[in-house]
Order: structure tokens, then sequence, then C-alpha cells
């Protein structure tokens, strides 16, 4: 296996492809089975999956993880901000697409279970690119399996996300925490909503967050606080008395003007303050991250996978100086 670098530090690179046209994340190496797991500290997964489009029609969240990959092959790992180059302390390689099946959520979460599951068996860190946030509940109620009880979660979000059901459909993005709130693996108490604002949010989801005593930080309240004293919030309360935290991120969590190729949803945050905020989780000893629900499109500069690149990124800066610094 060659070395775990981005390709942007070779000028002669050829693209290693995930699948035709598409290079692996950073053109970093392909992991093909559980035993090049092994050798990872960072194992990146694609879910190209849509369940029930609860907007509408079709959004196109499938092509995130492709699209996210193609505008990858830009980057270092390093960032000026800390000057710190991930790729210094961490071993990282993508471990390609999961199999789905579209509207069938039995074999593709089964999927998704099993993947994801080899890379937390392996010790590495998973980066998820999705796909829409319906994916959140067969990951973390992955982890929670290895962990029970003690999973903090990180849910950068506008919604909730917690609806019982959506229609006649109990998995569909809106509802991915209700089935976790509901896991027999998970303590409700361990999650926290980020960032939630706006007139797409329902009293029911509120409802729900209070009766199975989630906590939630209003995208209001970290204007008003400030992003480090709101993270410092969250982070408190997710890793209290847990063993493992994991990071989910809704891209409608920034702002519209910050994600034209998402969800519109204004008033949110900026993306240096989820950059850095991300960051932080990282540096705290979170192990996971996923990035969802983004809309590529073949006719623009697809901003939206950009930002899936840099939270990435700022995501392993923070893992790698935290095991720079001695922590696990």
């Amino acid at each position: 296996m060659r070395n775990s670098k981005p390709t942007i530090y070779d000028p002669n690179f050829l693209p290693t492809n995930i699948y035709s046209g598409v290079p692996t994340f950073l053109n970093l190496p392909v992991l093909e089975n559980k035993q090049d797991l092994a050798q990872m500290d960072v194992a990146v997964m694609g879910v190209p999956w849509e369940g029930g489009c609860t907007i509408g029609g079709y959004s196109s969240c499938t092509d995130g993880p492709k699209s996210i990959r193609s505008a990858s092959i830009r980057y270092t790992g390093y960032l000026p901000d800390f000057d710190l180059d991930c790729f210094s302390q961490l071993k990282a390689g993508d471990y390609g697409d999961i199999a789905v099946q579209n509207g069938n959520y039995e074999f593709t979460f089964g999927e998704i279970r099993k993947k994801v599951g080899e890379i937390y068996d392996a010790g590495a860190v998973p980066i998820i690119l999705g796909g829409d946030h319906g994916i959140a509940y067969p990951t973390i109620s992955e982890l929670a399996k290895r962990h029970p009880g003690k999973v903090g979660v990180l849910h950068f979000d506008a919604h909730l996300d917690n609806y019982s059901n959506f229609g006649d459909d109990p998995y569909s993005r809106c509802s991915p925490f209700y089935q976790l709130y509901n896991d027999p693996n998970m303590d409700p108490t361990k999650i926290v909503h980020i960032g939630i604002r706006g007139p797409r949010n329902h009293q029911e989801e509120f409802n729900n967050a209070k009766k199975y005593g989630a906590n939630v930080i209003l995208c209001r309240e970290i204007k008003k606080n400030g992003w480090e004293a709101s993270i410092k919030k969250a982070i408190e309360l997710a890793s209290k008395d847990t063993e493992v935290m994991y990071v989910t991120i809704c891209a409608d969590s920034l702002d519209a003007a910050f994600m034209p190729q998402g969800p519109q949803d204004m008033g949110g945050l900026t993306s240096f303050e989820l950059l850095m905020m991300v960051h932080e989780a990282g540096l705290a000893g979170a192990r996971a991250l996923d990035f969802v629900e983004i809309y590529p499109d073949a006719y623009s500069l697809q901003p939206a996978s950009h930002v899936g690149c840099w939270l990435a990124l700022y995501f392993l800066n923070g893992v790698a100086e935290r095991r720079k610094n001695g922590g696990k």
C-alpha cells in the first residue's frame, strides 16, 4: 500500500478510482477489505442513499459521496490555523461506498451497519459521506452496540430530525433521532442537537426532545453566546459519563448563504463557526463524523462538496492534534 498522503503533495499523481471516473477521498489509498482497515487510523465511507424524499421529488443527495470525493483532490491535510498536517499523525484510506438499494431500508441499513461496524472494530475513525440524514440511525446505533449507554452525539442541524415517523416512514431523514431515542443501547440525554432554528421545525419535534431528555442548543443561543462557549457546553453534555462521541452534520446547520447546494435554511451558522466547532469536537476526542444532505448539480463549482471536504479535514486536524498531544 502506498503512503497515506493526499495527492496534492505529488504534482504527478494519477487518480485512484473508487469507481469509474471518481478519485478516492483526497486520492487516499483504496481499502479493499477488513485486513486493510487494520492499518488505518481513519477510513472514509460513502453512503449514496436517499430514502423517502421529504421535500418532494429527488434531491440529488445520492450524488454527495461522488461529488465530495471529486472536490477533495484540491486539498492537503495542512491547516495554517493550527500549523498542523493531520496526515503527519494519521494514516487514512478510502473504504468505498456501501451497497444500497433504493427504497429498501432493511438491505441498505444492514449494509451500513456491516461496513461501519468493520471500521469501528478495526479501531479506525470513520468519515461518512452521505446521503440523507436517515443514515445517522444505523451508523450511531451500531457504535452504541459497542458502547451501550455510553455514546455521546453532537448533532449539527437546523432541525431536530426526531419525528416518530414521516407519513408511514419511520426511517426517513426526519426520524433518525427518534429511532436513536428508543434504541436500547442509547441514552437520549447524551444527545445534543446544535444550531436548531427556523420555520421548518414542528412542535412535535420539541415535545419529543423534552420527553426523552435530549439537549437542544438553539442557533440563537450560539449567536448570543459565541461558538466557543456553545461547543464547550455541547461537548460537556455529550461527554459526561460516556466513552465515545459521534459527530453528525446536516448541511442545513449552515446558513443558506454558506450552503447554496443544500436545504435552504436562513439564520444559521457560518462556515467558520461550524469548522471551528467541528475541530473542537475532534480535539475533545470524538471518534466518528458524518456529513449529509447536500444536493450537488453538474453545472456549478460544487460549494457544498467543498464544505464537506473542509469539515472532514478540520475534524481530522483536531483528532491529529489530540493524538500529537498524547491523547487517544
